[in-house]
């Protein structure tokens, strides 16, 4: 899996390839989450269309994010979950844990709601 960070839509967009599989990417996502938070950018969707295959691992990873931007005062989104994965967040129940989008624009326009 690789990851690639960009600013848009006054958030910061993550975009997954590949398969997501925890391991030496969570550390690699754990580092740039804390370097956005150093920065005081604390809002983040993470794109998932480029994703064909999560594990638990894979998801581990994600509720770790989660729980590092919240305890930052910030939050964390999904958008772009392929059906697979989206069955995954339905049969963990992390469907109700994530906020998710069907698109990157709808995640980050949702933070203007808050």
């Amino acid at each position: 899996m690789s990851f690639n960070i960009s600013e848009r839509y006054s958030c910061n967009v993550i975009e997954f390839k590949g398969n997501v599989m925890g391991g030496p990417d969570a550390i690699k996502l754990n580092e740039a989450l804390h370097d956005l938070i150093e920065k005081g950018q604390k809002n983040v969707v993470v794109d998932l269309k480029r994703v064909g295959f999560m594990n638990s691992s894979g998801l581990g990873m994600l509720i770790g994010g989660l729980t590092t931007m919240r305890n930052a005062g910030g939050d964390l989104r999904i958008a772009n979950a392929a059906s697979k994965i989206e069955s995954l967040l339905i049969v963990t129940k992390l469907i109700t844990v994530f906020k998710h989008y069907k698109s990157v624009e709808e995640a980050a326009e949702s933070f203007n709601e808050d």
